[in-house]
């Protein structure tokens, strides 16, 4: 049963770690095409970095991907000549991750590892970047954002992806049901999905626009751009609460561009 309440960040780092490894095969199997073999989609509305360029020119720089899943976003940043580490705390996704790098011969450097604790040195990457990857799993995403902070070089970008602050305010359905609002946009307590025994099984952050932006500057970026994309013309599929019906009234992803002073 769902809840929203306080969680400890062992129980949260343990919550995400089972569901995704459990999950990893499931989520694979339902979204593994929309996503694709070697692609770079930011978000359900299927927004690509090959159209949006929000990295920038990747090819020779060195680029980490957080919370990277299968990364297959990695290996499109392979294909377009970065030097890549895809990193994620779940092993059972970067099963898939491996799994596909061999079936595609694009080979991003895999790592397993908590975005709360990046295992790499000060100004090691060009770029980092993730799409609703690690940000809205932490408890401490403020924290997140001063690692992603210390591990790039100046002048160096910082770009993410999350479910748009003011979804929450919403019903997770993608009917009409998911029109109405019922939630309080200023609760930031965790939204938990339990067992019988009360123990948390996953578990997903809200922050406000407000609470990313004083994250980012409090880390020390300067935020560049905030996209909000609108839902395309003859896009018909849904994915969890992401529908044309809601797609085509109010915003369900939110991307945030940030750098690193130089």
């Amino acid at each position: 049963m769902p809840a929203r309440r306080a969680v400890t960040s062992g129980e949260n780092r343990r919550a995400s770690r089972h569901w995704w490894d459990e999950d990893a095969d499931e989520y694979q199997a339902e979204h593994g095409d929309f996503l694709g073999r070697a692609d770079f989609v930011w978000c359900p509305e299927g927004l690509r970095e090959e159209d949006a360029r929000l990295l920038g020119d990747v090819a020779g720089r060195r680029v980490l991907e957080l919370g990277c899943g299968a990364a297959a976003a990695a290996r499109w940043l392979v294909a377009q000549g970065a030097e890549v580490v895809a990193l994620d705390l779940s092993g059972g996704m970067l099963r898939h991750a491996r799994e596909a790098a061999d079936a595609t011969g694009l080979r991003p450097a895999l790592v397993q590892a908590d975005a709360l604790a990046l295992p790499f040195g000060d100004a090691a990457f060009d770029i980092v970047c993730t799409a609703f990857g690690a940000i809205p799993f932490v408890d401490d995403s403020a924290l997140a954002m001063r690692e992603v902070f210390r591990v790039l070089r100046p002048g160096g970008r910082w770009v993410f992806s999350v479910t748009h602050p003011m979804r929450w305010i919403f019903l997770d359905e993608p009917g009409e049901e998911g029109l109405m609002a019922v939630n309080s946009y200023f609760d930031r307590s965790a939204y938990v999905e339990q067992d019988e025994n009360g123990v948390a099984t996953y578990v997903e952050h809200h922050r406000t626009l407000g609470d990313r932006l004083r994250e980012l500057i409090a880390a020390g970026f300067v935020l560049t751009d905030l996209v909000e994309p609108e839902w395309p013309e003859g896009h018909e599929q849904i994915w969890g609460q992401w529908s044309p019906l809601r797609g085509h009234l109010f915003p369900g992803t939110a991307i945030f561009c940030a750098a690193k002073p130089a």
